[in-house]
Formats: C-alpha cells, sequence, structure tokens
C-alpha cells in the first residue's frame, strides 16, 4: 500500500492520490492531512507512533516549509518499509521506529524540473512512491528488508545521501533520589492534538504508581482515564503513544496547564521540595 500525510489540508492532497492512481491500483491510506503546518518534528513525532501499525508500505510524507528551495527529496529505507519525503529530518524518528536495529538508510531523488515550485508533493514526491510501488510490485516476499534494499538499490534515479538532516526529538532531564526513583523532570510539550491534550516528551514510566504530581509547580492529580477526575478538572495521564499529557476531562488541557508546543513543563512528584 502506499500511506499519505501532509499538511495540506484540502484539496491538494486529491492532485496527489490523481496523480498515484494514473500509474497504479495500490491501495492508498490517508494517514493524516492536518499535521501541525509547516512543522516537522511535530509531524515526525506523529508519523513515529502511527507508522509502525501498518504492515510493509510506501510511506509518502509531505510537511515541507523549505518547498521550492535546494533541500533534497528523500528516499528512506527502513526495514520493510519505505519513506518519501523532503529532506528536513520528517522521515528520521518514524523511519528509526520502522527500521530497528540495522537504522535507516537514506537516498537522494534525482528530481527533473517539477510543473510548480510550490507543489512538490503532487510533482515530486507522489511520482517518486508510485516509482518505488512499481518496482516493489513482486507480492508478499518482495517485503523483506532485504528485498526492498535490493529494489532501491536498482533504481537509477537514486543515490546514496551524504548528509541527510537528521531530526531527534528532545529528551528530558530527570533529577533522581537516593533510591533511583524520578523526583523531578524538566521536559517540554512535543504537540497538542485536535482535543487540547498536550503531549510532552516525558515517557510514561517516570510518574507511574504517583497519585499526585505538580506541573510547573500546580498540584495535579494523576489518572489512567479521563473518567477518573470531574467534568473540566485538569488531570496528567500516560497516552496511548507513552508519553505524559496534560489533559482536562471534557476540556483542553493547553488552555488549562498554558502550555503550547515547545513550552517547557516541570513536572515534581508531589511531596519532595525542589
Amino acid at each position: 500500500m502506499i500511506t499519505l500525510a501532509s499538511d495540506f489540508g484540502s484539496p491538494y492532497p486529491a492532485a496527489m492520490k490523481g496523480v498515484i492512481r494514473r500509474h497504479t491500483s495500490a491501495e492508498m491510506i490517508d494517514v493524516a492531512h492536518d499535521l501541525p503546518r509547516g512543522d516537522p518534528r511535530s509531524a515526525a513525532f506523529w508519523l513515529r507512533f502511527v507508522l509502525p501499525e501498518f504492515p510493509p508500505a510506501v510511506h509518502c510524507a509531505v510537511v515541507d516549509p523549505g518547498v521550492g528551495t535546494d533541500r533534497d527529496a528523500l528516499v528512506v529505507h527502513a526495514g520493510s518499509h519505505v519513506l518519501v519525503a523532503p529532506d528536513n529530518g520528517l522521515t528520521m524518528p518514524p523511519a528509526r521506529a520502522l527500521a530497528g536495529e540495522e537504522g535507516p538508510e537514506a537516498f537522494v531523488v534525482d528530481v527533473e524540473d517539477p510543473a510548480s515550485a510550490t507543489f512538490h508533493g503532487r510533482d515530486v514526491f507522489a511520482p517518486t512512491a508510485t516509482r518505488i510501488r512499481a518496482v516493489l510490485d513482486g507480492g508478499p516476499d518482495a517485503t523483506t528488508p532485504a528485498d526492498v534494499a535490493d529494489a532501491l538499490a536498482a533504481m537509477d534515479d537514486l543515490s546514496p545521501a551524504a548528509d541527510p538532516v537528521d531530526l531527534t526529538l528532545p529528551e528530558p532531564s530527570v533529577e533522581r533520589d537516593g533510591d533511583g526513583d524520578a523526583v523531578a523532570v524538566d521536559g517540554e510539550v512535543l504537540v497538542v492534538d485536535r482535543f487540547g491534550n498536550a503531549v510532552t516528551n516525558v515517557p510514561g514510566e517516570l510518574i507511574r504508581g504517583r497519585e499526585w504530581i505538580r506541573v510547573n509547580g500546580e498540584l495535579t492529580p494523576v489518572a489512567e482515564t479521563f473518567g477518573a477526575v470531574d467534568s473540566g478538572d485538569r488531570l496528567v495521564t500516560v497516552g496511548s503513544h507513552g508519553y505524559v499529557e496534560c489533559d482536562v476531562n471534557d476540556g483542553r488541557g493547553d488552555g488549562a496547564f498554558d502550555l503550547r508546543p515547545g513550552s517547557e513543563v516541570r513536572l515534581v512528584a508531589d511531596n519532595v521540595s525542589l
């Protein structure tokens, strides 16, 4: 299959689908077209969360604030998957998650002059995803990592990427007590989802087992579910992605906690004075 993800909204993804459909009958699945606009880091977080749920596929992802510049177009081999995207770091977190221990391998696409300087999703990335899907069109046995690598190596419009842009999601700073338990964590908000949940970079295991925690000084209950607190109340929980969220039951956590993507978050155990 070919998956599509972008910050395009509508109707631009339909043009990409038209290009793909002219050349293949492969199944197409929309991951999202409302990814945070012009924000490769936030998009990379969501793709790292979603793409490992798929069977082997070609993933075409376009969040491209550098469209029309001299940034490269990349094809990234990640295990049994291939990602097609601009060279702005977008592919690296999901590619590492897909590739496992061997790590991803990036290639630069030899791009002919696109029809538009502003719509490389249609003119560059969708056609590239289609060509890759065609060379992989050999049935289930052609989706092993080795077969994918051989297929990409045979494509004459790809060359190894010497220095692709890397992007890593920030790690929190953790203070521990004498027993090794986390007592304070300095992190930041990675994304805010459409429900207003402020997703941090703090791994959930750092707060598991606690009933209360201070979020930037404000005492807040730690709960496994939204329903554990009354409607309109704040809570801290661990989302399905495994990271700590600052939320409100039937409300918006970003507003209640005054948080935005990039905001600093300090979590302190309620019985610790720091």
